[in-house]
């Protein structure tokens, strides 16, 4: 008798490690943890107490981080956040990603979401202060081709230093959901599903995700 097995699917675990060390925007609550209780005598478990800014590691915005009337992360609908997506690969654009920079991937059966490499290798520990960030019109031109969501391998979508953060009002008046601080390194160019679902915090400004993509 012989025994049928099942082939899984791929993944790749797009994730960033959050840990002590994991890099964050300068002023920023770091990750923390300390442990409330120990397993020994008289107690059966660990229990720890973490603390850290929404935006350590890979995460998404909501639109309440760059807008005091925007909805919490927590109320965003999560369709955005599964489904087909586009890797595009635009390492050493320079300090924004053009519409030029992604156009040879942008075709016509452009999925609802869009993940841009633009590191050779992620600054997973370390803080880049010349974060490769995206021309608001290309955040225009990819809403004008139907897609829901933006995900990036830097970790912001704006420059550092920008105070105007215009990128992130194109997000906001397009409707658009973001993704920061992925690690697609290993990851091809091509299609995939994406799978990164923000935790339900009802009244924060970003989520904490473990993003994967999965082989179609």
């Amino acid at each position: 008798m012989s025994r049928r097995t099942t082939a899984h699917p791929r993944l790749w675990d797009i994730s960033a490690p959050v840990h002590a060390g994991s890099p964050v925007f300068p002023g920023d609550t770091p990750y923390g943890q300390q442990w409330s209780a120990s397993l020994g005598p008289g107690c059966p478990v660990n229990v720890s107490t973490i603390t850290l800014s929404p935006h350590v590691g890979t995460h998404a915005d909501a639109p309440l981080h760059y807008d005091n009337a925007g909805a919490a992360v927590g109320v965003l609908p999560l369709h955005a956040f599964i489904g087909p997506c586009r890797v595009i690969h635009a390492m050493g654009c320079g300090p924004l990603v053009e519409w030029r920079h992604i156009a040879h991937a942008a075709t016509a059966d452009l999925p609802p979401r869009v993940l841009l490499r633009t590191y050779e290798r992620a600054p997973i520990d370390c803080w880049d202060a010349n974060l490769p960030a995206l021309d608001p019109d290309t955040v225009e031109r990819l809403a004008d081709a139907g897609v829901l969501l933006v995900g990036i391998d830097s970790a912001s979508v704006d420059p550092a230093s920008s105070k105007q953060l215009p990128s992130h009002q194109v997000l906001r008046r397009r409707g658009l959901r973001v993704l920061e601080n992925l690690v697609l390194d290993a990851v091809p160019e091509g299609d995939y599903e994406l799978i990164a679902l923000p935790l339900k915090l009802f009244t924060a400004d970003a989520s904490p995700v473990r993003a994967v993509l999965r082989a179609l």
